[in-house]
């Protein structure tokens, strides 16, 4: 059965996975969404004996239905590859009682390397199937991750290009090394000032932007996003659920059918609402617990069914999560709306207009298998010392905040169905916030020195990725405000 998707603001239907992909954002400004979820309709012990890469075909191909299966399997090979450290792709480590999904195995060291692996051929295929003939423009706005991991994706892959913003004082030092030593002669890194929310909203408008698309068109480009907007960054992620689940199930830590629990640090939603539509396939999990750090605003939204971005923006030592505005979520509340695209519509409005939206109590009531809470910034610090202590396993600042927040539910719930907690970044990401949280006394090391550290005392070898830039050279030096990125892209692109 055909798959088509539609807009979780009802200004387009009857669009293939293809051109949902090719388009990233719909004309009226809402997301893709499947016209239904599809049943995972293979056995579990025949998933269990599967790779990742044989996982990734059964479950994207039922959700990408215009692909061949020739196709499919090309962009997945191509994608989960050499450029991960380890053959699983996505490894289960268990301490304390938790199995942390290690998803930070790829090019970049984050989890956000799952998609961004195979998105650029997800979109070139779909280029050469739609007769596209326009360059593409990738145009994505990063709290850290996803700018460096789309990068490494679409870096000198043929008729593409990408413009990665971020803001300019709320990424770690590593992001910000990571993005502007960036090789490629098609990646453009911008920093702005302003917060994230800034950057995504500036992404944004630019997208809805008609004239500026019909500029663009003129010269011969059309936009699309790298961002978990794009229906091709949000479905390679729900892979790796399933991967876990059998993976669990192929090791006897659980029984086929088991109901385990998933523990996500939440940002932009888009990670935890791919376990959520793995839940919609037919997976067994329970609970879904969104973790948030101090920028609290989910927490508040599944505690009270208000969401309320008019708030102070933190910085905090878990940045990929320093968001107010999570743009993911619009899904999930199309879905809770009885897949009403006035009530979501209305919703989005309100935001835009006022900062604010509130869900009605029918709406309410769909979010039952959601818990939040967050971690404060001492919390996520003795989390992470704490498991090292016990353990000698090492975890970075937002891995810190999921566990800190599972933790809570847990005692709160009694709870003690088995738990998948998706580990998003190594902590060599964040070391001087990691070995800060260990022992203040390496505070005073350079960033490449706590490298080292860390390494020796986690009994770990330094990643590739940071290796390889301790002597980069920096490419990229733009700087602006968050007003002039339209006029920043047109430079770039020479219109």
């Amino acid at each position: 059965m055909e798959i088509l998707y539609k807009s979780t603001r009802g200004g387009e239907n009857g669009v293939t996975a293809s051109q949902a992909i090719l388009k990233g954002l719909a004309q009226d400004g809402g997301l893709f969404v499947p016209d239904r979820i599809p049943a995972l309709d293979i056995p579990m012990e025949t998933l269990a004996q599967m790779s990742y890469q044989e996982v990734a075909y059964e479950v994207m191909s039922r959700f990408f239905t215009d692909f061949t299966e020739e196709e499919l399997k090309d962009c997945i090979a191509r994608a989960y590859d050499e450029k991960f450290d380890t053959e699983e792709i996505a490894p289960l480590t268990k301490a304390e009682g938790i199995y942390f999904l290690e998803l930070f195995h790829g090019a970049t060291i984050a989890f956000k390397d799952m998609a961004l692996s195979i998105l650029p051929h997800l979109l070139t295929t779909a280029a050469r199937k739609n007769n596209a003939k326009n360059e593409i423009v990738i145009l994505t706005a990063t709290s850290g991750d996803t700018g460096k991991a789309a990068m490494a994706g679409f870096a000198d892959v043929p008729g593409t290009r990408i413009i990665v913003f971020y803001p300019k004082d709320g990424v770690s030092p590593v992001q910000e090394k990571q993005m502007v030593t960036q090789k490629g002669e098609n990646t453009h890194v911008v920093a702005i000032h302003g917060n994230f929310d800034d950057a995504q909203t500036g992404v944004k408008n630019i997208f809805n932007d008609k004239a500026f698309a019909g500029e663009l068109a003129a010269s011969g480009f059309q936009f699309s996003s790298a961002n978990s907007i794009n229906i091709g960054r949000l479905i390679p992620q729900v892979v790796y659920y399933v991967y876990a689940y059998a993976s669990l199930v192929k090791n006897g830590e659980i029984k086929d059918g088991e109901k385990v629990n998933v523990t996500v640090p939440t940002g932009n939603f888009g990670n935890i609402l791919a376990a959520f539509y793995a839940k919609q396939m037919g997976l067994s999990i329970g609970k879904l617990i969104c973790a948030s750090n101090e920028n609290k605003v989910l927490v508040d939204f599944f505690r009270t069914g208000v969401y309320d971005r008019n708030r102070e923006f933190i910085l905090t030592s878990s940045p990929s999560m320093d968001i107010l505005i999570s743009s993911n979520l619009e899904r999930l509340l199309y879905w809770i709306a009885g897949q009403s695209p006035e009530k979501t519509r209305a919703c989005m409005e309100q935001l835009q207009k006022s900062g604010t939206y509130e869900i009605d109590e029918a709406m309410k009531e769909q979010l039952k298998d959601f818990y939040g809470d967050y971690a404060d910034e001492a919390e996520t610090a003795e989390t992470i010392a704490s498991l090292y202590q016990d353990t000698g396993y090492v975890i970075d600042t937002h891995t810190a905040v999921a566990a800190s927040v599972y933790n809570k539910y847990r005692k709160e719930s009694g709870d003690t169905t088995p738990v998948i907690l998706a580990s998003t970044a190594s902590p060599y990401k964040f070391t001087r916030s990691v070995l800060h949280a260990i022992d203040s006394a390496y505070d005073s090391l350079g960033d490449f020195e706590q490298m080292d550290v860390l390494s020796q005392i986690s009994n770990t070898e330094i990643p590739r990725a940071i290796e390889e830039i301790r002597t980069a050279p920096v490419r990229h030096q733009t700087v602006c405000e968050a007003d002039e990125m339209p006029e920043i892209v047109k430079k770039i692109l020479g219109i």
